[in-house]
């Protein structure tokens, strides 16, 4: 908490900390030390009610800790740090800072897992979707619908990248997002009896025709290229979303919501 005086726990942006936290930014930084930062009250009090791994919340002593926030780490056992504005200007990435954010160890959630018995029953596999606000959406639209988990293949945009954090509002701390090799992991899913199905504008199957309420991985690919010929490779289904108008496709994070939203619509009924 602030010292007594009045004055910021941290007023220097050259001690070692804010350093520490400002490489954070950094997709390098983040590799190297397994942590990632959020920004904004939203998030973080998000990420301190879901129990994720908060480490430190560092907040402008001018502004001070929002008494929500102050409680939840309080009740947690969280460090809260007191910083200037220069420190927090330093440590953030947009243009006006909300006065608030936190540091977080990076979930250790094997790919494997998925594939335990009795495990997921519907899945989204990510291959190479670059937009940070494309990936958000999708996780949001997975955590709507109480999907299982997200997967997210090599080439796709960092889930830790500062965009695609705000993007997910939230929804990261919901449920599990782990980094895989595709080619490794939709072969062992198939095996183990999941359907792997992926959109193609080829496809004579309509997504509302299929059976979506076994266990299923949902693959969707990059904005220009779509799902990549190797992951293709080991679908089960290929299926076409129809479209009554005159737009030639939809776009990656629109397609997988509506196929999530058609899959719990028959899990539903």
């Amino acid at each position: 908490m602030a010292k007594e005086n009045g004055l910021p726990d941290l007023a220097s942006v050259q001690n070692s900390r804010v350093k520490e936290w400002a490489q954070l930014l950094d997709r390098k930084g983040r590799q190297k030390t397994g942590m990632y930062l959020i920004e904004g009250n939203h998030l973080v009090e998000e990420a301190v009610r879901a129990g994720a791994a908060v480490r430190t919340i560092v907040y402008e002593a001018d502004k001070g800790l929002p008494p929500k926030l102050a409680a939840g780490a309080a009740d947690a056992g969280i460090e809260t740090v007191s910083v200037t504005r220069a420190i927090m200007e330093r440590c953030t990435d947009t243009e006006t800072p909300q006065g608030v954010f936190a540091v977080v160890d990076k979930p250790a959630a094997p790919a494997e897992a998925l594939l335990a018995e009795g495990g997921a029953g519907l899945v989204v596999a990510v291959d190479g979707v670059q937009d940070p606000g494309n990936l958000g959406t999708i996780i949001r639209s997975a955590d709507a619908v109480g999907a299982a988990a997200v997967v997210l293949g090599r080439g796709t945009v960092d889930l830790y990248n500062p965009k695609t954090i705000r993007s997910t509002m939230g929804s990261l701390f919901h449920l599990p997002i782990v980094e895989a090799d595709l080619q490794e992991l939709l072969p062992a899913a198939r095996e183990a009896g999941r359907q792997i199905v992926v959109t193609s504008l080829q496809a004579q199957l309509s997504c509302y025709e299929l059976d979506l309420t076994r266990p299923t991985w949902l693959v969707v690919g990059n904005e220009g290229r779509g799902v990549s010929d190797a992951s293709a490779a080991h679908a089960t289904h290929r299926v076409i979303i129809p479209m009554q108008g005159q737009a030639e496709s939809l776009n990656v994070a629109m397609a997988t919501t509506v196929l999530l939203f058609e899959a719990s619509r028959q899990r539903l009924l």
